[in-house]
Order: C-alpha cells, then structure tokens, then sequence
C-alpha cells in the first residue's frame, strides 16, 4: 500500500499550469472551486447558454466552450459524466496542447477502451471517495475527502508528481491519496455502487420495507425501521468501522446481527456478488450500459420510473415533510 500526504507534494509541479475543468455536475463544480481557492488558474468548460454555464459564471469561475477552454491547458480534466466522455474526448482530442495531462475522476472510459488517449499525454486518474458535494464541504471545512491515484501514460515522466499536486488542489491529501490501476479503480468503484452502496443497500431497504408492511404493520413504522436509522449505522461504521457500531448499539441488537445478519447476507449473495463482479471484469456491464446508453436509455427509465414510484417513496416524502433539517433539496 502506499499512501500519500500533503508532505508528499511537488508544489513546482502543476505551478503556473492552467486547468481546464470539463463540466460542472457534482464533481466538476467541487474541483474547479477548490483548485481555484488553492490558488491555480481555472477555466470551466461548459456548454454556451446551458444551466451550467450560468453557474459558473455566478461562481465567478472562467467559463468557455471545451474547445476553447482547453486552449492553454497544461491539465484537462474529464468530469462530465461517463458516456458524454468518449464523444467530448473526440471533440478536443486534436486541441489539446502537446505534453498536456488528461485526467479523469473514473476510470471506465479509459479501462474500457472507450477512450485512447494520444501517445504524448500523461493520462492520470484522481477518484475522491465521495460525492462532489462533500468534496466541496470538506474542503471549506479544512479538511478533505481521501482520493485514489493512478497513471495510465506517462508520457512526460511528470504524469503522478502532476496528479499529486491536483489531488492536493482539491483536498485529497489531507484525507490521504492512495496508489491503485485504473482497473482497479473501475472495477471496484462499480461493484461497490452495485453490490453494496446503491445496490445492495437500496434493495435490502425496500425488502425490509415491503416485508413488515405486508405483515401488517405500519408503512411509517416500516420507514423509519428500514431507512431513517440507516443513517444512525452508517455514521458509526463510516467513523470507526465495527468496533464503534457495537459499541453504540444495544447488546439486543448486536446478537440480532451476529445470529440473524448472517441468514441474510448468505453464502447465495455472496455467490451472485460474484457474477456481478464478473460481469464487471470481463465488460459485460460496460457494453450493456453502453448499448442501453445509445438505445435511448428506455429501460433504464422505466426502471427508474418503477423506483420512484415505490410505496416508500411517498411515505418517505410525507415523514421528510416533518423533519426541514434534513436540508433534502441538497443533492
């Protein structure tokens, strides 16, 4: 394992070196502002005319077309979403300066080919461990969000020293930037999402959910037992992992995990977790995303639409009502 701090930084590395940041969701926005208040010359590349263009001028950031942002650039970041990536990298392949660093927030589009940078660019990889949003609050806090690095063409000889000092920009060595592969990163990022984080944890809530409400108890009851305390749990784990979660939960509800947890999560899940990372290393779920993607993405909305429109959702939204300091306007 090697880990990287702030002590661990070339600060001559990305000095004087404009960044162009393309796009402004979650992380774009959180990147490009934290670079800014680390002192390095920003340009945002937007869209004319679009929502986020607008924002980033209200943000007082440069803004300008991905064409003519990049002009100039020593580093570009890639941070509009995964499949907007491959057919924007076209767009600018040809403009980007010689010897320039291309650097992305995931890996799947360069791991899966969907992208081949040039031979001349240093092609890097900065994942912070968390949403924009908390990258952005973290920052302003004084402290950071934890990043993983990687290099998949030095080209320069400067590829990791250039990446280092954008992790450091935007916080990430405050919280510790860890050294993986873009494979790495790609496929772990997307078994996490699936398995445990969005996944496995979406569907556990809404089993428990449907199974107390179809044996007749409250749906409200059922909410708060299945997903308001999620959060109580989270925040132990997140803060000191599985001694402090026992630690602060009932000797009742310890033995309920240790005897009970183990039935749900059986060795049957933990066999389908594996297909699913199968899928994951071999591409499978790259070229289904990809071809659902191109088709119009109809099955994913009607699978979203199906989610939305779960009980939970308007018992959640009427319990929510009740509570304004869950502040649920942020995204």
């Amino acid at each position: 394992m090697r880990l990287y701090s702030r002590k661990n930084v070339d600060k001559k590395a990305l000095r004087g070196v404009r960044i162009a940041v393309l796009g402004y969701g979650s992380q774009g926005r959180a990147h490009a502002l934290n670079l800014k208040d680390s002192g390095f010359d920003v340009i945002v590349g937007a869209r004319k005319g679009g929502a986020s263009w607008t924002k980033v001028r209200k943000d007082g950031l440069k803004v300008a077309e991905p064409r003519k942002a990049i002009k100039g650039a020593g580093l570009v970041a890639m941070l509009v979403p995964d499949l907007a990536q491959a057919q924007l990298y076209k767009d600018i392949k040809d403009n980007l300066e010689p010897d320039a660093t291309l650097l992305f927030a995931h890996g799947f589009n360069v791991h899966f080919k969907q992208i081949k940078p040039r031979k001349d660019l240093d092609v890097v990889l900065i994942a912070p461990k968390g949403p924009g949003d908390l990258v952005r609050r973290q920052y302003v806090e004084g402290h950071g969000v934890p990043c993983l690095i990687a290099v998949a063409q030095n080209a320069t000889g400067k590829a990791k020293a250039r990446a280092l000092a954008y992790a450091d920009g935007i916080g990430g060595t405050r919280g510790g930037v860890l050294e993986t592969t873009f494979a790495e990163e790609t496929e772990t990022d997307l078994f996490g999402e699936q398995a445990v984080l969005c996944g496995g944890a979406t569907e556990l809530v809404l089993k428990g959910f449907e199974t107390l409400v179809e044996a007749g108890y409250q749906p409200e009851v059922a909410y708060y037992e299945c997903l308001h305390e999620l959060k109580l749990i989270v925040d132990l784990l997140h803060e000191g992992g599985l001694e402090k979660m026992h630690r602060f939960i009932s000797d009742t509800a310890k033995y309920g995990d240790l005897t009970r947890g183990p039935r749900i999560i059986n060795k049957d899940v933990k066999k389908e977790m594996r297909r699913v990372l199968d899928e994951i290393r071999s591409g499978k779920f790259a070229r289904e995303w990809i071809r659902e993607s191109a088709a119009g993405g109809r099955k994913y909305a009607k699978l979203m639409k199906a989610d939305m429109k779960h009980p939970i959702e308007k018992v959640g939204v009427r319990l929510r009502s009740r509570m304004p300091w869950l502040d649920a306007a942020r995204t």
